[in-house]
């Protein structure tokens, strides 16, 4: 299965990272056996041997004993050779823990505080708390940083090692040091995990208007499914506009991002995808889509990424809808995970996509038609607590994102 996603983890605390190696990193344990074989090997340009001498030199001079771990080494091995590519927040290792996390998000249902993050300039930064996830109820945003996990620094360990730490069984606790970047203040949080089931597909309509609000949070499977099902309902309720809500979506499965796009557009290009050796491939819109005419506006932040910016991309370039908020995420690559031996997986960037015009969004993200801020005192109104609102309420909520779509729509 192909993912498309920040390379990020959800820290069940979602961790949902969207990776094989030959040679002495391709199994469980390196231990003195698999050493002595790769000495002889010198093949695919990486030194074998070397690798050997230093496995050999912590093996018999490091002083503490009892932090020799085989399968930690070993990680922390395959974990450097990933993170040398440079692809930060892209391509990832993920150890058994984090595979299991992640085939459970994808399904819909998992444990955890429901938070999404990834490593950027050695800090751990949250890219998107789950939709009424324990993370968003603490109040965790876009972008704060995790500085300490039950009072010990994180700052600069593996992204493995931080997800061990926050992950967890629901119905126990875990203590959050987190930085807000934009007002530089720091904060404990205690955030009780719980099992959390993903609904990546909600609607309402906006109070006092004839305009659907349609969320979508996330791209697992089906979800194409679900938004047929949310657009039907749509139609039936005579709307005469659609906001499309994908603030804070992290991605997710590549071909639900492509089928979820075709379902606004009637023809055309939804992305392009360029692989290692540098050719462009267009991928097309599936006919049949729901919701090609009506007027539409998309929401997006700093946390949307990867599907959701194929979707807005596609979106942006065919003209078919304005885009307002903030910059989005800047995810590129469509990333094919790789299964190891012991049930870890490498998870590699194996093709670069572009938006239908050709614009790059790896690492440079995608630039609202209309720049909104939210407030920081201010987060998101999403359906299904937008639908208990009376007009004065949803005005007095202060989402300026969702204000401005209104009153685009309205003027249309």
């Amino acid at each position: 299965m192909k993912r498309i996603g920040a390379g990020k983890l959800f820290l069940g605390f979602v961790v949902c990272a969207f990776i094989g190696l030959g040679g002495v990193v391709t199994g469980a344990l390196l231990d003195r056996a698999v050493v002595a074989e790769v000495y002889a090997r010198q093949d695919r340009g990486l030194n074998y041997k070397l690798i050997g001498q230093a496995w050999d030199l912590i093996v018999e001079k490091y002083v503490d004993r009892k932090a020799i771990q085989s399968t930690k080494l070993t990680y922390g091995a395959i974990s450097g050779m990933v993170n040398a590519l440079g692809d930060t927040g892209h391509s990832a290792f993920l150890n058994p823990e984090m595979v299991s996390i992640e085939s459970h998000y994808l399904e819909g249902n998992f444990s955890g505080i429901g938070a999404q993050i990834q490593i950027k300039n050695g800090h751990v930064v949250i890219l998107a708390p789950l939709d009424d996830s324990p993370a968003q109820h603490a109040g965790l945003k876009s972008g704060d940083i995790i500085m300490k996990v039950n009072g010990k620094d994180v700052t600069g360990l593996p992204l493995e090692q931080v997800v061990s730490r926050i992950a967890g069984k629901a119905g126990t606790t875990v203590e959050l040091t987190i930085l807000t970047p934009k007002t530089g203040q720091t904060r404990e949080v205690t955030i009780v995990r719980a099992k959390i089931n993903v609904r990546n597909v909600t609607w309402t309509r906006v109070p006092g208007t004839t305009l659907a609000d349609l969320r979508i949070a996330g791209f697992s499977d089906g979800l194409t499914k679900e938004v047929r099902k949310a657009l039907r309902e749509i139609k039936k309720s005579g709307a005469t506009g659609l906001i499309l809500d994908m603030r804070d979506n992290p991605g997710g499965v590549f071909n639900e991002a492509v089928t979820t796009a075709s379902q606004f557009l009637s023809s055309g290009t939804v992305v392009l995808q360029k692989n290692s050796k540098g050719m462009i491939k267009p991928v097309s819109v599936q006919p049949g889509g729901l919701a090609t005419i009506i007027p539409m506006v998309v929401l997006i932040n700093q946390g949307t990424a990867s599907g959701a910016e194929i979707v807005a991309g596609a979106l942006q370039d065919a003209k078919r809808a304005t885009l307002v908020g903030e910059k989005t995420f800047g995810t590129g690559t469509v990333l094919q995970e790789f299964r190891l031996s012991d049930g870890s997986a490498m998870l590699l960037a194996i093709a670069e996509w572009l938006t239908p015009a050709g614009h790059v969004i790896w690492h440079k993200g995608i630039k609202p038609d209309i720049k909104v801020s939210l407030p920081t005192n201010i987060t998101p109104l999403y359906p299904d607590k937008e639908k208990k609102l009376s007009v004065a309420q949803f005005k007095a909520k202060g989402d300026t994102q969702l204000l401005k779509a209104v009153e685009l729509l309205e003027k249309k």
